[in-house]
């Protein structure tokens, strides 16, 4: 469908960004005028490094919402040449702020601490304490300046590994080709991969599986001796600025406890045999003998979609996001009213969904709205993420108001979890109630347990090569098979071909990333199921927390909500609901 067919109440509105094209231009040309070369050296003087500091807020507010507006006119129609033209020049001037402030972090870290101690308890430097508490934390891991300029020059070469990944993974990739149960041929991209793995045919989904493993085995060698290059890296970098280990250095650029890492591990090697439960009950379910890994993905209820109206979902997701009192309901409503959100596809627009903001403007939302349940649930986890930004950008001054990472999954998944009890709650359909139970479930397999698995993983990689250990296409698939047999049980039989599932994740070139995942869905599991328990006392903390944005380390910002991640109880109560969803489950149509 053609854009112009979709009436504009469904389009985003940009007009709240600029108000044409003409106010982008004069804006762009601004923003090409800044220069930071009049503060460089300079940022030992108090009042220089204030006015350093507030400049560059200022700058990269412009651009950020220049790049805003340009990545989005891009997304709602990437066929228009136009478009891609903005969203380039948008990234040029992102690259040249880059290069402009350069020397800022590497000035900071070099000044005395009881210079940046004092800078930090001045009250003119409230937007920038936690930031200046950071680079403190940091100094011990700072060279001299000579050490850091050759670190720096190593900045391509560090990340040369993810982008021969990334090539071979996709320009030089061999995606197989199979027949279904009809004879056609199918071509297994990585995106059709997880069509396969759905299909209702087994035959045709081991033939899938075998042949997509296949085209990774083929290039094992290849694969196997970057991602070794990637992890020796990392060890050269931690030795060289003095970390005991990779894991530690890659959770100090973070702010994060290395107790988080170690909290989660534990819970779940503990709750393994509530895995192996599901496991088994997913493999009665399907009638199966014996599962495989290519049955791991097999829907055990099909055809309960909701099949609403977008309205309607919208209706839906109030309903759902009613605990979380009458502000945070008149803010999806008003996102549905004035037009924050892009709805529906149409020729030439990007595809999935995301939120996105800048800190002058409320955020926004794509969609691609269809009506299937897994869309009415994209509504509430996107309008978390826009929330979550509407309250930190709201309430923090700029440079406080960008949430890390470790927290951008909580308010999304909290919505999901909200939405997810209400509508069982209500449901009597008993097939609709199974459906949304083993919704839970696999949320809670794929993103708790499935991801601490590919975490435990890298954690044992990174190990071995710190010790020298050499990093093989047999250690690496022997390691990764242990730990996929640990992990699933007897239920299943861990076909050869998983072994080698290590080499086809991309995460690995982002050293310890994917645990995030995992600890984001502990947080909000706790946060929602405290809400829904605790109910006023509980919203407030979490407003509080939705309000913090990056204004502390995230594990501290996580315990304002009740979350203590340096301890086992969030982690408990997470397998706890793993556990009882999977009661529940097996009670359904019992």
């Amino acid at each position: 469908m053609k854009r112009s067919e979709i009436d504009a109440k469904y389009y985003w509105n940009l007009n709240d960004l600029y108000e044409s094209p003409a106010a982008w231009e004069k804006a762009y040309g601004e923003a090409e005028k800044t220069s930071f070369a009049a503060f460089r050296g300079k940022l030992g003087d108090k009042k220089q490094l204030l006015a350093c500091l507030k400049k560059q807020d200022e700058v990269s507010r412009k651009i950020e919402r220049l790049y805003v507006y340009a990545h989005m006119l891009f997304d709602q129609d990437t066929s228009a040449a136009e478009n891609g033209g903005y969203i380039a020049r948008a990234q040029s001037l992102l690259v040249r702020l880059n290069a402009d402030t350069a020397f800022i972090l590497p000035e900071l870290t070099s000044l005395d601490e009881a210079f940046l101690q004092n800078c930090i308890a001045d009250g003119d430097f409230s937007d920038y304490d936690y930031m200046l508490q950071t680079v403190l934390k940091d100094k011990p891991h700072v060279l001299g300046e000579e050490a850091e300029k050759v670190l720096a020059l190593g900045g391509d070469v560090y990340s040369a590994f993810r982008d021969v990944f990334t090539m071979t993974d996709n320009a030089d990739f061999p995606f197989p080709t199979v027949r279904d149960g009809d004879g056609k041929k199918v071509r297994v991209t990585h995106g059709m991969y997880s069509v396969c793995m759905q299909s209702g045919d087994r035959a045709f989904r081991r033939r899938a599986f075998k042949a997509y493993y296949g085209a990774y085995i083929s290039l094992i060698n290849t694969i196997t001796a970057t991602y070794s290059g990637s992890v020796k890296k990392d060890v050269f970098l931690s030795k060289a600025r003095g970390y005991k280990s990779c894991l530690e250095r890659a959770l100090a650029g973070e702010d994060v406890d290395i107790a988080v890492y170690e909290n989660l591990l534990d819970a779940v090697h503990r709750a393994l045999p509530i895995l192996h439960r599901y496991i088994e009950a997913k493999k009665n379910a399907l009638k199966l003998d014996k599962m495989h890994m290519y049955d791991m993905y097999v829907p055990v209820v099909e055809n309960a979609d909701l099949k609403l109206e977008y309205e309607e979902a919208c209706a839906l997701v109030k309903e759902g996001l009613a605990p979380l009192g009458g502000e945070y309901v008149s803010l999806l409503q008003k996102a549905f009213d004035e037009r924050w959100i892009d709805v529906f596809e149409n020729d030439g627009k990007r595809s999935g969904a995301y939120s996105t903001s800048c800190y002058e403007v409320h955020p926004y939302v794509l969609l691609n709205y269809q009506k299937t349940t897994h869309d009415v649930f994209t509504i509430a986890h996107e309008m978390g993420h826009s929330i979550h930004s509407y309250f930190s950008n709201r309430t923090q001054p700029y440079a406080k108001a960008d949430y890390k990472i470790f927290v951008a999954e909580v308010a999304s998944t909290v919505n999901e979890v909200l939405l997810l009890r209400h509508i069982l709650g209500k449901a009597k359909d008993e097939k609709l109630k199974k459906y949304l139970l083993s919704y839970l479930l696999e949320m809670i397999r794929t993103t708790l347990f499935r991801q601490t698995q590919f975490a435990e993983f890298e954690y044992a990689a990174h190990e071995m090569a710190q010790k020298g250990v050499p990093l093989t296409k047999e250690s690496l698939c022997k390691k990764y098979l242990r730990l996929n047999r640990a992990y699933y049980g007897k239920a299943v039989e861990s076909d050869k071909e998983i072994s080698y599932e290590w080499a086809r994740i991309p995460h690995f070139y982002t050293s310890f990333y994917v645990y995030k995942y995992a600890t984001g869905l502990v947080s909000a599991l706790f946060i929602a199921d405290r809400i829904l328990k605790e109910g006023k006392p509980a919203v407030e903390d979490y407003f509080k927390f939705l309000s913090s944005g990056g204004s502390a380390d995230p594990v501290s910002l996580l315990k304002i909500a009740g979350v203590d991640l340096t301890k086992k109880d969030a982690f408990d109560g997470a397998m706890r609901v793993f556990g009882d969803t999977l009661s529940a489950f097996l009670s359904v149509g019992a």
